[in-house]
């Protein structure tokens, strides 16, 4: 297996793209924009989204299903959120094909089969959930609802990339509705924590929470609340927002509710999400010249174990004493690969598990056998030790809890060593060109002020942290009075 990658500080993005192929973990599809979601990069995908909806279920969500084409006259009706979306929709307007008798019976739109009303394939759900809301609702005794769904969108990205940014991708969406404000804000909140909470237990990766603005909320949101990371190229990726609707979607489909004093009032919503992209974070956040670095939370395979041997006889007698282990530490629920394959050499497959993050690797000879030791390697560290047999439960203990704690804690203080502050813009603009990462700076609270700084710098504001402390100054760009920093990056 070729191992070498492009080095990170050689080409980011090229590393990246290279790294996501060469790990099995997606490639590009015929369909330009789209991609494949190979079986390990799928596994991935799939320990995310088994501990997400746990984490949701915990909170008293439950899963539904919602329609994949949603009518134009629905997706129109809150005018901010179609608006938003317009320029990424792509749009059914014909349902079948027809042989073309002059074109040696290639297919054609049969323009007989036109449809009275043009379908969007769903960039969101908001518009056809809360249009079936309108049903479901007639009194505060249906309320709240906690719904979420998994599913695919389509949003016709002009700059596609693998996980980051796809024509179709997969997700969740969660859309509630409350009889009050208050149930509907604590709700937006509650879910930011979980997306928090999901990224630095499992993920590994330290995240800041915080408010957007109004030019970077969610089309069709009084208030979108996020976490942002920062990858390892100094750019600030968006992991996950909730949003908290007020009564918009509410007020567009006439969803009202006859609440305890037996008067009527619009019903107010949230919704949140997080995607696939947070395979792309997963990848940069932890990744390395060797290949992927997995959590051992989330790897598919936390342990393999590798034999090796030159007879039938070597193997057999490896084998017997790898069976008890490889028993006991399934029993554990430690997802352990025993790769006994006979068509690849031990360095083939050293290379591969590394390329693939595989956090432990053990590794077993006929001279280990005869001094009761075996080798056990950490993928995070690239560090391999000669230990006792009798000891490997204990050290596989260890090193998965260590791993993983390894993993926040480098990633914690590349965050925090690359969170800077600056007080004019011409050290805003150093910063943003020689380093990178997070920018804290006044901001005078303006759109326009927020669009010239990104017109000039590239830079946008991630957010305005929810831990912020008041503090009077200067905005670095128009130098009007501002209360507090907000958090600029160059983004994904």
């Amino acid at each position: 297996m070729k191992k070498k990658l492009t080095k990170r500080e050689e080409d980011y993005s090229k590393w990246y793209n290279e790294l996501v192929v060469k790990a099995g973990l997606a490639e590009n599809s015929f369909v330009r924009g789209c991609m494949v979601i190979k079986p390990y990069g799928y596994a991935i995908w799939e320990k995310m989204q088994a501990q997400l909806d746990i984490m949701f279920k915990e909170t008293g969500h439950q899963n539904a299903y919602f329609p994949l084409f949603v009518p134009k006259s629905l997706f129109e009706a809150e005018e901010k959120n179609a608006k938003g979306f317009a320029k990424e929709c792509a749009i059914v307007t014909h349902y079948r094909l027809k042989s073309d008798p002059e074109n040696s019976g290639k297919l054609i739109v049969d323009k007989s089969s036109k449809l009275e009303e043009e379908l969007i394939v769903r960039p969101t759900s908001e518009a056809i959930i809360w249009s079936t809301y309108k049903k479901w609702i007639q009194s505060y005794r249906d309320l709240p609802i906690l719904i979420n769904q998994w599913a695919n969108v389509v949003r016709w990205e002009m700059r596609p990339r693998l996980f980051l940014r796809t024509v179709e991708f997969l997700w969740q969406e969660g859309h509630t509705a409350h009889s009050t404000k208050d149930e509907a804000v604590d709700e937006a909140i509650l879910m930011n924590d979980i997306y928090a909470e999901f990224a630095e237990n499992f993920m590994g990766i330290p995240v800041i929470k915080g408010i957007k603005s109004e030019s970077e909320k969610f089309a069709g949101a009084e208030e979108t609340y996020c976490i942002e990371a920062l990858m390892q190229d100094g750019k600030a990726l968006q992991a996950g927002t909730s949003h908290f609707l007020g009564q918009n979607f509410a007020k567009a489909f006439d969803v009202k509710f006859t609440n305890k004093e037996g008067s009527l009032d619009f019903v107010w919503a949230t919704s949140w999400g997080v995607s696939t992209r947070l395979m792309g974070a997963l990848i940069m956040t932890h990744s390395d010249d060797n290949g992927l670095v997995l959590p051992p939370k989330l790897a598919p395979i936390q342990v393999v174990i590798i034999p090796i041997y030159k007879s039938d006889e070597e193997f057999n007698s490896i084998s017997s004493v790898l069976e008890p282990i490889l028993s006991k530490l399934k029993s554990k629920g430690i997802s352990v690969l025993f790769d006994k394959r006979d068509t690849h050499k031990p360095g083939f497959k050293f290379n591969e598990h590394e390329m693939k993050g595989v956090p432990i690797r053990i590794a077993i000879g006929p001279k280990d056998l005869e001094n009761s030791t075996l080798e056990i390697f950490r993928r995070d560290k690239m560090e391999k030790k000669t230990i006792s047999i009798d000891d490997v439960f204990s050290k596989i203990d260890f090193l998965i809890n260590d791993i993983q704690t390894n993993l926040f804690d480098k990633a914690k203080l590349f965050t925090n060593s690359n969170i800077r502050e600056a007080n004019t813009f011409d050290e805003f603009k150093s910063i943003i060109k020689n380093n990178g990462g997070f920018v804290s700076a006044h901001w005078d609270g303006t759109t326009e002020t927020e669009e010239k700084i990104k017109r000039e710098t590239k830079a946008t504001i991630r957010c305005i942290p929810l831990n912020n402390s008041k503090e009077d100054g200067k905005c670095i760009f128009s130098n009007k009075s501002s209360n507090q920093r907000v958090l600029f990056a160059k983004a994904y």
